[in-house]
């Protein structure tokens, strides 16, 4: 068999697979230069140039499948983008939210967890440290911490309750509903240049979806803890 035999060959193997698996219809894949008029381009070039430019192609198609074949298998798949996901963008807000109003409120000598107790008890008074600490979402030695800064700034007092005298009830004082009732508007100015571009019913729906939001993750609870337990037995 001839050299130029053996090119026509080649290119003949390359145009009858049209059903590659790899390549779709190689045969109308070929680039433009293989044929001219309708005269195979192996009767005008060397065997030996025709099969390095059939290589080269060949190389190529096949860095296009295997992009092809590597896009087609992402796009399958849910692309994770950290600064679109639900916990960045609420946290990204409330981070924002609560560095504005810390400044805000600077002046007062009160720091933004200080206020959110504050606040939680001028909106419920006469409660124990951990009902106080869930409210707030604080830690119970946090929040140990901040009512005895609190106490020592005459804000807030703890006292006994009469009918139970192994529970200790923490209130605001009078200075500290005072101090609370006047960094509250600051809150609700806050709140309100927060939303201001929802429509009318927005917020109430924001806040619904946030609340039924905490709600579900609390099914998550099991998860944690089964893969605890694995983790647990582990290492044992």
């Amino acid at each position: 068999m001839t050299e130029t035999a053996a090119g026509k060959r080649r290119i003949a193997s390359l145009k009858a697979a049209p059903n590659s698996p790899d390549v779709a219809d190689i045969g109308r894949s070929l680039p433009s230069f293989i044929f001219t008029n309708n005269i195979c381009i192996c009767k005008l070039m060397s065997t030996k140039n025709l099969q390095m430019q059939l290589s080269r192609w060949a190389i190529s198609m096949n860095r296009l499948v295997s992009a092809c074949n590597s896009c087609n298998k992402t796009g399958s798949k849910r692309l994770y983008r950290l600064t679109n996901s639900l916990p960045y963008l609420l946290n990204r807000v409330g981070v924002r939210m609560g560095e504005l109003f810390s400044r805000r409120i600077a002046r007062y000598e009160i720091t933004l967890p200080m206020y959110r107790v504050m606040a939680a008890l001028w909106q419920q008074g006469d409660q124990r440290l951990g009902d106080l600490a869930a409210m707030t979402s604080l830690e119970l030695s946090t929040a140990s911490r901040l009512i005895g800064a609190l106490k020592r700034k005459g804000l807030v007092s703890r006292k006994r309750l009469e009918d139970n005298a192994r529970t200790v009830a923490i209130n605001l004082t009078t200075k500290g509903k005072l101090l609370v009732e006047e960094l509250i508007p600051i809150a609700i100015h806050f709140e309100e240049v927060a939303i201001r571009s929802l429509p009318k019913d927005g917020l109430a729906n924001l806040k619904s979806v946030l609340a039924q939001i905490y709600t579900d993750l609390g099914t998550i609870e099991p998860e944690i803890a089964e893969a605890e337990t694995r983790q647990g037995k582990a290492r044992r």
